[in-house]
Parts: C-alpha cells; structure tokens; sequence
C-alpha cells in the first residue's frame, strides 16, 4: 500500500491541470457494461481525465435526453455505445455544441462508423481513440418532415434518410430474425417488401434548380454511402463534402433489381475506388465515372437542400430507423456541423485502416 507522501504531488505549489471529461451514453441491450466499463476506465486513467461520466438509454429516449445531461454536466466528448440509433439520438444533440462525439459501435449497421471508418469489433481501438484520438468536422443532416396530418418534426441524421422501398424494408423486418443473423435479417425482409413496393409519385426541389416531378420505388438523401456488407449505395459520397448525394430508384421489372443489386454490392465500389484513383482523375476518367452514374434504375443528383412532397404518404427512415408515414420532408447540410473523434495520426489502428481502405 502507497504512503501519502509516495502518492502526492512532486510540486504542491503547482496550479493543477483541468482535466478533461468524457460520458458514455449506452444502450444496456446492445454493450456488455461491465466489459466496457473496465476498458474505459484503463484508458481514462492512462490519458489522465477526469472520471467518466455513465448514462444509459431507455426505450422512451434512446439518447437524446442523456446527450443534453452529459452536455450539462461538461462533458468534453460524448461517447454513443450502441447501434445506429442511439448514434443519431446523440449526436443530434452534440451537433451544434462545443463536444465532440465518439463512437463505441455495438450495433447491427454501425453505418457512421463504418464510413469515417472507426473501428467496428475491436473496443479496445473504440475506447481508446476517446481519450487519444483528434477531432473531426464532419457534415449533419437536418431535416423537417410533414405528417400526413399536417404535423411538423425535426430530426438530424448522419448517415442517410429515404422513403418508399428501404424504409418499408425495414418496418418489415422481423426484430428477432435481426437478433440471431445480424444485418442478413434485412435480405428475408428485402424480398418482403420488394414484392409491396409500389411505385410512388413525388415533386422535388433540389437548391435553386426549380421543381421536378419524378416517380419512384425508393427515394434516398444521403450523407455517406457504405452500407454493411460492402454494400455501396452512394459511390460519390463523402461525409464532410458539404453536399447531399441523393439516389432515385426506379427499376422495370425483376431484371431492373437485379441491376440495382449489382451497382449497389459490386459496381458502385469499383467506381468509387476508380474516381479517387489517378486514372479516374483524368478527362476520360471523369467521362467514364459520369456515364455510370446515368443508369436508367438509378439517377443520382447532388445538392445543399432537398424537398420533395408526394402524392400520397409513405413510410420514411432516418439513418436505418423506421419514423412513421410522411408526406414532404425537407433536408439541409450543415457543412462540417459535427465534430467526431476518430483515431490519432500515431494511432496504429487508424494506419492499419488506411491499408486496408487502400485496398478494399
């Protein structure tokens, strides 16, 4: 056991250091707390912050309530353990402060993570770039949406919000199928609700380019493009280019699916790595890359703001959560509006990731 004079300070006189704070907003059903506790304790005392702060979700607030406690509190970084959910619970409300927030993915998508990219099954990495990572400027939806009685919310999101087939998609997916094989629950649900998925018709606004009418099976903005399973649904998203990249789907028959399935799990990958390559960057690169993204299934556009209002209402999503029926919704970029903590440049985990990106 220490004695007091072995455990105190070399200089008494010395003004202390203000030390730094970090919170931890986790859902209980998805982190094993103990397990995460005991690691973030290792690394905040090896980092030398104060103690942190513990707040845990419920099903009436995924986050947001416990992301304002912990803002109250000072918190510095505002850590999500938890699925997508409670990722955007918590950074709707970190979005716009003075936090950063850090991602502790526990989830089924762990979709934002996955296109920083941030670890995803190694927590010890997670947990460590709270303490030793760098802060990132990264893009924040806003979005405004109409209910079919006239009612208006707000909501943010970081990944991407749609209509038509994807949110049906996931109203339709079996809760305890998604426990037992993950995201795969999402294929059984796909052929569900493919077979439903009427087309619907919409008028949209994007930036000062006047309004459009369009018809559609899905309807997509989104912030960053990957999706689990190297699925890559926007090829030219990037998550801190201040734009929206938004997709229309409008597939004729099976083989039009079929298409679509094609671009999104091999195509749209091979595209992406082509346009940042040297090659891609080139008059006859640009021309390729181009042409590509008119396919007839799907037709991608680029913007800062989007609205759209349909004939009828349909089922909405908000970066991989059903919210209801709407029949409008408007959605804004705040560029570099949210501030993540992503691992340091000395950090071996982020090296090892930048390999692995070079090559995927």
């Amino acid at each position: 056991m220490s004695t007091p004079s072995e455990t105190a300070p070399a200089d008494q006189d010395a003004l202390p250091t203000e030390q730094k704070t970090a919170a931890v907003v986790y859902n209980p059903v998805k982190v094993h707390l103990e397990t995460l506790k005991s690691t973030v304790t290792k690394h905040q005392q090896e980092a030398g912050w104060a103690e942190t702060l513990w707040f845990e979700t419920s099903e009436e607030d995924p986050g947001g309530g416990m992301a304002k406690a912990a803002l109250e509190a000072g918190a510095d970084v505002v850590a999500a353990a938890g699925g997508d959910g409670t990722v955007r619970a918590v950074a709707e409300v970190v979005h716009g402060s003075d936090a950063a927030l850090a991602l502790l993915p526990s989830g089924t998508g762990n979709l934002l993570a996955r296109n920083i990219p941030a670890p995803i099954d190694d927590i010890g990495a997670s947990v460590r770039t709270i303490f030793r990572g760098e802060d990132r400027a990264i893009d924040f939806g806003q979005l405004e949406v109409e209910r079919p009685d006239g009612e208006r919310e707000q909501f943010g999101f970081v990944v991407m919000a749609g209509l038509g087939l994807d949110a049906r998609m996931l109203v339709n997916t079996n809760d305890d199928l998604k426990k037992k094989v993950g995201w795969l629950a999402y294929v059984d649900s796909l052929f569900r609700s493919v077979r439903d998925a009427d087309a619907f018709e919409f008028r949209y606004r994007l930036d000062d380019d006047g309004n459009h009418s369009a018809r559609a099976h899905s309807l997509i903005v989104g912030n960053c493009g990957m999706l689990q399973a190297g699925a890559t649904l926007l090829p030219d998203a990037e998550i801190d280019d201040g734009v929206f990249d938004v997709v229309v789907m409008r597939p004729r028959g099976f083989l039009g699916w079929v298409r679509i399935g094609a671009r999104v799990f091999w195509e749209n990958a091979i595209l992406r790595s082509f346009r940042r390559s040297r090659a891609g960057q080139t008059e006859v690169g640009k021309r390729i890359t181009s042409k590509a993204r008119e396919e007839r299934p799907l037709r991608y556009i680029r913007g800062q703001e989007f609205v759209a209002r349909l004939e009828r209402p349909d089922e909405f999503e908000i970066d991989g959560d059903p919210v209801g029926e709407v029949v409008a919704f408007k959605a804004k970029i705040d560029a570099g509006g949210l501030r993540v903590r992503v691992a340091g440049p000395q950090d071996q985990t982020r090296n090892t990731r930048r390999v692995e990106n070079a090559h995927s």
